[in-house]
C-alpha cells in the first residue's frame, strides 16, 4: 500500500480539522460558520484516493455527533434509523471528487465543470439525506409529497449554499496556491 505524500497528509489533516471546527452547526448563525462536512467529503475525494480517508471521515462524523448529542447540548432529533443514510449521502460527494480528480485541468473551463459537479452532487447528497429522514426516521409517518415538497424547499437552499461556500473557497485556495506551478506538477497527486 502506497504511503500518502506530505501534501496529502496536510491536506487530511486540514479536512478533519475543518469538520471538526464546523459540524456542530448544521445551517450556521451569526456566531457559527455552517457544517462543512458536505464539501470536506467532496474535496477529500478529489485530494486523496485513500478510502481509508473516507472511512476515517465517516467514524470523525459519527463521533463528533455522538459528542455533541451526549456532551455539549446538541438536540438527538436526527439521530434516527435514517441517520445510516449519511453514508450513501457521504459517497456521493466523496465519489464526485474522485471522478473530478480524474477530469480535472487547469482552466477556466475545468472550474465551470466543478462547479456544475458540485451542484448536483450536493443536490444528490440533499435528497438522499433529506428523503431518508422524511420517510425512515419516523418523525413524519403520514408525510405526503406535497409535505415533503414543501420541506424540501424550505431545507433545500441553505444545504446547497453551505457546501458551494466551501468548495468556492476551497477553489479560489487551490488557484491561488497552483498559480505558478507547471501543469504536470499541479496535478491531484495523491
Amino acid at each position: 500500500m502506497k504511503l500518502l505524500s506530505q501534501r496529502s497528509v496536510l491536506i487530511g489533516l486540514a479536512l478533519v480539522a475543518l469538520m471538526a471546527a464546523t459540524r456542530m452547526h448544521h445551517f450556521g448563525s451569526a456566531l457559527h460558520l455552517p457544517d462543512a462536512s458536505l464539501a470536506v467529503f467532496l474535496l477529500a475525494g478529489f485530494f486523496i484516493t485513500s478510502p481509508l480517508l473516507f472511512a476515517g471521515l465517516l467514524l470523525e462524523a459519527g463521533a463528533l455527533d455522538y459528542v455533541a448529542i451526549t456532551h455539549l447540548g446538541v438536540s438527538d432529533w436526527c439521530v434516527t434509523p435514517a441517520y445510516w443514510f449519511l453514508i450513501p449521502t457521504y459517497a456521493v460527494l466523496w465519489f464526485a471528487g474522485r471522478y473530478y480528480a480524474r477530469i480535472h485541468r487547469h482552466s477556466l473551463r475545468s472550474l465551470s465543470v466543478f462547479a456544475g459537479l458540485s451542484v448536483a452532487a450536493l443536490s444528490v447528497a440533499f435528497f438522499i439525506s433529506n428523503g431518508a429522514f422524511y420517510w425512515f426516521s419516523g418523525r413524519y409517518p403520514d408525510t405526503g409529497m406535497a409535505e415533503y415538497a414543501a420541506r424540501v424547499a424550505q431545507y433545500y437552499s441553505p444545504y446547497l449554499t453551505g457546501g458551494l461556500l466551501y468548495l468556492a473557497c476551497a477553489a479560489a485556495l487551490y488557484a491561488v496556491l497552483t498559480a505558478r506551478m507547471p501543469a504536470a506538477a499541479s496535478t491531484t497527486g495523491k
